[in-house]
């Protein structure tokens, strides 16, 4: 097994998590998770964020409202719905479960 390809999956596992943190601290522009993201050393490309925020919307757990921007074309801002916030803090305790475990697992405590 590569190290690449298990770096890519273990992303791709955390992604969707790290998102719905992004949008729930208040309504998010594409390009800014992006940078975000990109910032926190989380590699991802607009053809792998488009897909997946349509995903979480189709779900019910994300809506979105347009803005005009001065800037260019309206804007895109997506927030969380009631079911999405419940959602991200199930994801949370889940997050927060794995890390005591793996935490055990390496012998750091928990």
């Amino acid at each position: 097994m590569k190290l690449e390809n298990a770096q890519v999956q273990m992303r791709k596992g955390i992604l969707e998590f790290c998102i719905l943190e992004i949008i729930g601290r208040g309504e998010a522009y594409a390009s800014d998770m992006l940078e975000e993201l990109t910032a926190a050393r989380m590699i991802v490309v607009e053809g792998t964020l488009y897909p997946l925020l349509t995903r979480l919307k189709n779900a019910a757990l994300l809506d979105y409202t347009w803005k005009e921007s001065s800037s260019g074309p309206p804007r895109k801002y997506y927030v969380l719905t009631a079911e999405g916030r419940q959602f991200l803090g199930e994801l949370r305790d889940t997050w927060e479960d794995m890390a005591v475990s793996v935490g055990i697992i390496r012998g750091l405590g928990g």
